[in-house]
């Protein structure tokens, strides 16, 4: 969806610039003061991208939903509206600096997850089909069958970008063809040539930029700067012509000038350190090597390393780098046993057993490292530790590999085979066992029992003391028909609000009348103090976290003075929204009429 084009409609069918007196935004809707309602076209603007129209309080209120914020950055770009300062500008506190990059990091790569599994499976299976003699590696099937297979991993930089642009909220069509570039026949052909280009005169190192991770990532990042910039330098009118073309003009070649060739030069001073500690000791370099291997596939540097290991195979017959670090690639399969034998939530479980088999044929660990270490810290520590272990023990037991292949096939290939053997059990099943005892996250959701309500799924508790209502009795049409999602309400009796999951503060309005959070599970919830209070501007709430903190079930987020927010004429019914409901097969509501923090308060089952 375009926002801009979105907000541009919006605009004009609330009878344009000239009838608008000021706008702001809450947590879920636009709120226009017009000067004549009448001029506004209610029925035009539902045929949008948009949840409701509400007319309340003198306000011509635009419901969009969790995105709102992204529409009215672009109404303030199109319109330059005079807005409440308060109840409009983004709060500067983000959290912390290590938890917004694993949060963008996550959130890059999990919507890829599905198909990343999936092509991990199908590239399992045809090498399963081809040792079988059911399939041909010569034949059209196979070259079909394995550009299916391919195609995701090939391509990974495009995807990378378009997901990343979509969470740092820049164009994700121009950071798609920024990826696509380095992938265009026209580059991709000058390595025929040799290793090394100009560009204007300047030296550019070529690499192969499929499968890349690093150099798309930072591009994008550095684009979505650039992108603000020329937002900001250029008028709207030239803003479709004039960003794409500049922003192709100064990323594509800074790309290949600078951050891919940062990971040919880092690679390289990892591959000499790694044959200097290999001199000395196999264990040692089995530890270090093992430990960061897995940051090393994750920036592309392997690439630097891969040329030596078939170097050796081909001149000696025999590679002891490969036979090392192939115990990180069974330590992933752990991991994924792990989970997958460790939590209850289908969807997740469907994701590790996913991750499992390709891992286990053939040597794929895309899945595990996209699909789990990128979402569960905890994860990928016992990884990288287990990695430095398994790795270090094959290099005692002197494990050398005779070929560049992985999975449960190619174990006759390794030597010695009985040394290979221990090292897979003790990756699989240490690595398994850590995860069982450890748990794959430090902030995993525990199932709460309360009397009937406790079914597969999660129990989310409720965040306040008082008493309950159901949506259809909240006084506001967008929460009572459902139209931001499923839930429940309370009517306070406490003024304080308490996270009812563990999770992400994903969203803190600068008025701290409503909170937002996603819990590691997925779900997506909102919690909206009293109704209509975004207009006190904060007075009488206080919050005690940020956006962007990692919360506990039972955090304190926020406290507000009951009393005052009355007496100022507010009705203080809480909805207490699951914004991405559809996602879920049942929501179950607590049959309690009043309800203390901590209690039950909803349940989802997928």
């Amino acid at each position: 969806m375009s926002y801009k084009k979105l907000a541009e409609d919006i605009i004009r069918l609330v009878g344009g610039k000239e009838n608008v007196s000021s706008v702001a935004h809450c947590a879920t809707r636009l709120r226009f003061n017009l000067k004549d309602n009448k001029k506004a076209d209610k029925k035009e603007l539902e045929k949008l991208a948009i949840l409701k129209v509400v007319e309340s309080g003198g306000q011509y209120q635009v419901v969009i939903g969790p995105q709102v914020s992204s529409v009215f950055s672009e109404i303030m770009n199109i319109g330059n509206f005079g807005a409440d300062s308060d109840a409009t500008e983004e709060t500067k506190e983000k959290g912390r600096l290590s938890s917004r990059i694993f949060n963008t990091i996550s959130g890059t790569f999990t919507p890829l997850i599905p198909v990343i599994c999936g092509s991990g499976l199908l590239k399992a299976l045809i090498i399963v089909l081809v040792m079988l003699d059911l399939l041909s590696a010569e034949s059209g099937t196979y070259s079909i069958l394995s550009a299916a297979a391919n195609a995701v991993f090939y391509f990974l930089p495009i995807l990378i970008a378009v997901t990343l642009a979509l969470k740092l909220r820049v164009s994700p069509y121009i950071s798609a063809v920024i990826a696509a570039a380095l992938l265009e026949p026209n580059f991709t052909s000058l390595s025929e040539a040799g290793d090394i280009s100009s560009f204007v005169g300047i030296p550019v190192v070529l690499i192969n930029y499929s499968s890349t991770v690093l150099p798309v990532f930072v591009a994008v990042s550095i684009y979505s700067l650039l992108e603000r910039l020329l937002k900001k330098a250029f008028h709207v009118q030239l803003h479709m012509i004039i960003i794409p073309m500049v922003s192709l003009l100064v990323m594509v070649p800074l790309t290949v000038l600078i951050f891919g060739p940062f990971g040919i030069y880092v690679g390289d001073a990892i591959l000499q350190a790694t044959i200097f500690v290999l001199d000395k000791s196999a264990v040692l370099t089995g530890l270090l090597l093992g430990a960061g291997w897995v940051f090393i596939v994750i920036l592309g540097l392997h690439w630097a390393i891969i040329p030596l290991m078939l170097s050796n195979i081909t001149t000696t017959g025999s590679d002891a780098l490969l036979g090392i670090v192939m115990g990180t690639v069974w330590v992933a399969g752990g991991a994924a046993l792990g989970v997958f034998l460790k939590t209850k939530d289908k969807n997740l479980k469907a994701i590790a057993g996913a991750a499992l088999i390709p891992s286990v044929l053939s040597g794929i660990t895309e899945p595990v490292i996209y699909g789990l270490f990128f979402r569960y810290k905890r994860v990928f520590v016992i990884a990288v530790i287990m990695g430095g272990l398994a790795s270090a023990l094959a290099g005692g037991l002197g494990v050398e590999a005779t070929q560049l292949a992985g999975g449960v096939f190619t174990i006759p290939t390794f030597l010695p085979v009985i040394g290979y053997v221990i090292v897979i059990a003790f990756s699989i099943l240490g690595t398994a066992l850590a995860v069982l005892l450890l748990g794959y996250e430090s902030k995993e959701a525990k199932t709460i029992e309360s009397g009937e309500l406790l079914i597969e799924g999660q129990n989310i508790v409720s965040p306040l003391t008082g008493k309950v209502k159901a949506l259809s009795e909240v006084n506001d049409p967008v929460f009572s028909t459902e139209t931001m999602g499923k839930g429940i309400a309370i009517e306070p009796t406490i003024g304080a609000a308490f996270s009812p999951v563990n999770g992400v503060v994903t969203a803190l309005f600068p008025t701290r009348h409503a909170i937002g959070i996603t819990s590691d599970t997925g779900v997506e919830m909102l919690i909206h103090i009293g109704l209509n209070t975004v207009e006190l501007q904060g007075k009488y709430f206080e919050a005690k976290v940020k956006q962007g903190d990692r919360v506990k079930q039972g955090d304190e987020l926020v406290t507000f003075d009951l009393e005052k927010i009355k007496e100022a004429g507010y009705d203080l019914t809480t909805p207490v929204i699951i914004t991405n409901s559809s996602l879920y097969k049942e929501i179950i509501q607590t049959d309690n009429k009043v309800v203390e923090k901590n209690d039950v308060l909803l349940s989802v089952s997928v």
